[in-house]
């Protein structure tokens, strides 16, 4: 999250759209009469663990069949890929049980545990196999990076649609790795949510985190507690109308996700960040006296009454709610920026709230704040301090990671993607510094925490605060170049990767977002295509 600091301004809407304008340009669209090829196996992002060139290539025609044989699992990867396929191709594309040639999907024994993947791609087809259904879509992932840019478009297109001959071999490195959505402080629909989604399974993200409450908005329903949503949520940073989603809205955006192969990881952050939730009920504040709708940026200034015995009570009906509605594994209660809490009271609330969380079957996520009280045992805490951090917080979080609490890697000026790329950016915030696209590539999640066991690291996750954002293309703008390079660090080795090689990578992605409608920023240091 991040330090205190003075109110923001939002830029308005008309300096935005004509700085945007200005950056996007050339950035949105492929140039006309541009001849689209195939890309080579060592063009994709993220890098693959072994690619092996060879042979002849595959081209898919009007005759080619997707054959997932008798999985069920392997159909739903194989009908999502028909639905990639089927309107820049114009063909059927078939979805059978039987057959050889064309594209085969298999589920079998090997070495590719949850994940991993091997592509082999030759004259007669191409053959995705994997240990389990995430690595049928991963590996899926990587066949349509390998086909030309164009396949991306909602249109028939003229192809030819070959995809190079060889054998790709794969496998993340972490288990974990995500991307933060900040719902709170502006909305951001279904729709929006869904569209983000798809961008994060292109690159093999496998968590959503979404930051459903803080001072400015409570966005999910709560049935025990209505006003939440009704009144907490009717606001966001600025004014505006903000909004929530009701139990089948989340619902949809937890199916969405799972078809795409990400897990939802809900976030009610707690004791402090909780404006929204006071404002919309007076009985908790200490006082009895439930403050205003909160509309400004600040932070830390806001608390649950942590000796009332009506805060556990409320808090034991949203972690209810909430875990029935999520399958995954994981409850995030934030813990940070709790300035407004004694320590004594910081400790107590967090002992009497996560067994709450394990008793309605989830496993506690905090941020690293939570090693300030006692984390849970199986807790997992997201570290978001910087290069810079005090050496004394640095070595508290990784005492709790020698004690065996996961880490989560989330360094703010690393990965917070709601930070400047420079100076002129017209969006984002700056606290943590810039963060360019190679700063937020160019560093390794072994060794980052000092005195912190590689072992405890789980993996690396993205968070995208939306102070300044209110719409798809603020999220695009800043997400991209620099999400694909996270979603790198998170699944390549490190002898896999590297600057030099990576930035042509990346350069390779822009016809492909361009298609897409992603509107990215055309950061220096990468040989983006001319406009």
């Amino acid at each position: 999250m991040r330090p205190h600091r003075s109110t923001l301004r939002l830029l308005g809407s008309l300096l935005l759209a004509t700085a945007l304008g200005a950056s996007l340009t050339g950035a949105t669209a492929p140039r006309p009469g541009a001849t689209d090829t195939t890309s080579p196996l060592d063009r994709i992002i993220p890098a693959p663990s072994s690619v092996t060139p060879g042979g002849t290539p595959y081209r898919i025609t009007d005759r080619t069949r997707i054959h997932v044989g008798e999985s069920r699992e392997a159909r739903q990867v194989g009908e999502y890929l028909a639905g990639l396929l089927r309107p820049s191709t114009g063909y059927r594309l078939p979805v059978t049980a039987r057959g050889t040639g064309g594209i085969r999907l298999r589920l079998a024994k090997g070495p590719y545990g949850e994940e991993g993947y091997r592509l082999d791609s030759g004259r007669d087809g191409i053959t995705i196999t994997a240990g389990r259904p995430a690595g049928l879509f991963h590996g899926v992932q990587t066949l349509r990076q390998l086909l030309p840019a164009a396949v991306e478009h909602d249109t028939v297109q003229s192809g030819p649609w070959t995809v190079p001959g060889g054998t790709v071999e794969d496998s993340p490195r972490y288990a974990w790795r995500g991307a933060m959505l900040d719902v709170s402080r502006h909305f951001f629909s279904v729709a929006e949510v869904k569209r983000y989604i798809d961008q994060l399974a292109l690159y093999k993200l496998n968590k959503l985190h979404l930051h459903l409450s803080d001072d400015q908005g409570w966005r999910i329903a709560i049935d025990s507690w209505p006003r939440l949503a009704t009144y907490g949520g009717s606001t966001e940073v600025g004014g505006g109308p903000g909004g929530h989603y009701t139990k089948d809205d989340y619902r949809e955006i937890v199916r969405y996700a799972a078809s795409r192969h990400l897990e939802v990881v809900p976030e009610i952050d707690l004791p402090g960040h909780t404006n929204a939730a006071l404002a919309s009920y007076a009985e908790l504040n200490c006082d009895g006296v439930a403050p205003p709708l909160y509309t400004g940026t600040e932070v830390g200034f806001s608390s649950l009454c942590v000796p009332k015995e009506i805060t556990y009570d409320f808090v034991e009906d949203v972690v209810r709610e909430i875990a029935a509605l999520t399958p995954g594994r994981y409850l995030h209660i934030g813990g940070d920026e709790a300035h407004s809490t004694s320590h004594e009271d910081y400790v107590r609330f967090m002992d009497r709230v996560q067994p709450v969380v394990a008793e309605y079957g989830k496993q506690v996520i905090g941020w690293h704040q939570l090693t300030g009280a006692t984390p849970a045992e199986g807790a997992l805490v997201q570290y978001w301090g910087l290069d810079g951090t005090d050496a004394a917080e640095k070595e508290q979080v990784a005492a709790a990671a020698r004690n065996g609490t996961g880490l989560i890697l989330s360094p703010a000026d690393r990965v917070y993607l709601d930070m400047k790329y420079d100076a002129s950016t017209p969006l984002g915030l700056n606290w943590a510094g810039y963060v360019d696209v190679r700063r937020s590539y160019d560093w390794d999640p072994a060794g980052y925490l000092p005195g912190a066991p590689d072992s405890a690291v789980r993996g690396v996750e993205a968070p995208l605060w939306s102070e300044t954002l209110e719409d798809s293309g603020h999220i695009e703008y800043m997400a991209f170049p620099r999400l694909p390079g996270v979603a790198e660090v998170g699944w390549s080795a490190p002898g896999d990767r590297g600057w030099e090689g990576y930035r042509e990578r990346l350069a390779a992605q822009a016809e492909r977002w361009g298609v897409l409608g992603i509107g990215f920023h055309r950061a220096a240091g990468v040989p983006w295509p001319s406009a």
